[in-house]
């Protein structure tokens, strides 16, 4: 069996399809950096931005087949872990195509000691000509973006412009290529993709990716029926937190809090309503599966009230805290898992990520100001240290995991979540 690539290869690919139709196969998955179209042989190669990326690809697609111009096309993880131009060659394009320049970049920023957003590229790259769609995404190289002129001559003047010259002084150093796609796939105008072509998209990322991008997770996890009240077609991201206390209250307790439920893009208190805080999901049925779990629970003494937002999402700001790229985001990997232990705030929390010779006592110490511990349980799963603590009470366990998930003991940062195990 072919090992997990971020290269896609799709065999069955008759003449009557095109790249954008290839393009709008994969991309509620994430961004595709490279396209090679093998003719010859009715098959292609596509290049997601990462692995993560391809691989719910594949996840998806193993249990719905997928059908382009009502032709099947079937999918598989390539050999290539990275198409480069020798490998486009090689498959039998003509190599003056490959040279030549597109109108479209992949731009790599490095040393980013500022935030780039899709403003600022477009301010960067407009005065070459015509800019019609951005999008950006973070890889394991960096922040990325792509960039589509209008024209091939645009792309070409501003990549001998700009290559290697710094956005800011110091720092943000441009690292420009020629991506060999034809056409970007642009289906939401906010911070992080634009369609300057189409001002009417809408600003954020619907329930599609939901049911699409973490179908197989979800149908793994919920195989016996979704949650009462959870419905799976929410496409509402963004939660407002009330009756918090303000006194002990933070953006990364919260985070550490809804994090349990799915990934956090960003959170931001209200400094006018010092009780209130928005906290935007990564899709809809996370969101649903934080209201069901967590409205009415205790937190620093107050009951949590949890409601939908208005807002669609959270504007970034210089008083908002992003965490869309954090490692600390718990459904980056095994997602099917953490869907699985997803539950109320209990008395018994779970602790994993420890340091090999931590004691009972090192535990103990370590948690007991934020309540009575009945018991403790240390364990080892596959070599590796665990633990379970059991508090009086559920506020007790919930406190101790909003104040030391992330924490570090012996300088390991330990991971705390919330156990379905009634005792020890």
């Amino acid at each position: 069996m072919t090992e997990p690539s971020k290269v896609i290869h799709i065999r069955n690919v008759g003449h009557e399809i095109s790249e954008n139709d290839l393009l709008q196969l994969v991309q509620p998955f994430g961004v595709v950096t490279k396209l090679v179209m093998l003719r010859a042989k009715n098959q292609a190669l596509l290049q997601m931005h990462d692995l993560t990326s391809a691989v719910n690809v594949l996840q998806y697609y193993t249990s719905v087949q997928p059908s382009v111009r009502g032709r099947n096309v079937y999918i598989q993880f390539s050999s290539h872990q990275e198409l480069t131009t020798a490998d486009q060659n090689s498959q039998g394009r003509k190599g003056d195509q490959d040279s030549q320049p597109n109108r479209i970049l992949l731009v790599t920023i490095h040393h980013m000691l500022y935030p780039i957003t899709v403003e600022v590229l477009h301010q960067v790259f407009s005065p070459y000509g015509f800019v019609e769609k951005i999008v950006t995404f973070q890889k394991s190289a960096g922040f990325q973006a792509l960039i589509q002129y209008q024209s091939r001559q645009s792309a070409l003047q501003a990549r001998s412009s700009l290559q290697g010259r710094n956005i800011y002084d110091g720092c943000c150093q441009l690292d420009i290529q020629f991506s060999n796609l034809n056409e970007l796939q642009v289906n939401y105008n906010n911070e992080r993709s634009r369609d300057f072509t189409n001002p009417s998209l809408p600003t954020e990322q619907r329930v599609a990716f939901a049911q699409m991008g973490n179908a197989a997770a979800i149908a793994a996890a919920f195989s016996s029926g979704l949650p009462p009240g959870v419905t799976g077609t929410n496409d509402r991201c963004t939660l407002l937190a009330t009756n918090l206390n303000p006194d002990k209250i933070d953006e990364d307790k919260l985070f550490n809090l809804f994090s349990i439920y799915g990934n956090i893009v960003r959170i931001k208190l209200l400094r006018n309503k010092p009780d209130h805080a928005l906290v935007q999901m990564g899709d809809g049925f996370q969101a649903e599966l934080a209201v069901h779990f967590l409205k009415g629970a205790l937190l620093f003494g107050k009951r949590l009230e949890l409601n939908f937002s208005k807002y669609p999402n959270i504007t970034p700001a210089a008083d908002t805290h992003e965490y869309a790229g954090s490692s600390l985001n718990r459904f980056n990997n095994n997602a099917v898992k953490n869907y699985k232990y997803c539950c109320s705030p209990t008395k018994m929390i779970h602790l994993s990520s420890l340091p090999q010779d931590v004691s009972e006592e090192d535990i103990v110490t370590h948690l007991e100001e934020h309540g009575t511990i009945v018991n403790v349980k240390l364990f080892e799963v596959n070599g590796k240290k665990q633990a379970l603590v059991l508090f009086e009470d559920e506020e007790q366990a919930t406190e101790a995991l909003v104040c030391k998930h992330a924490n570090t003991i012996d300088r390991s940062v330990i991971r705390i979540s919330f156990s379905q195990l009634q005792s020890i």
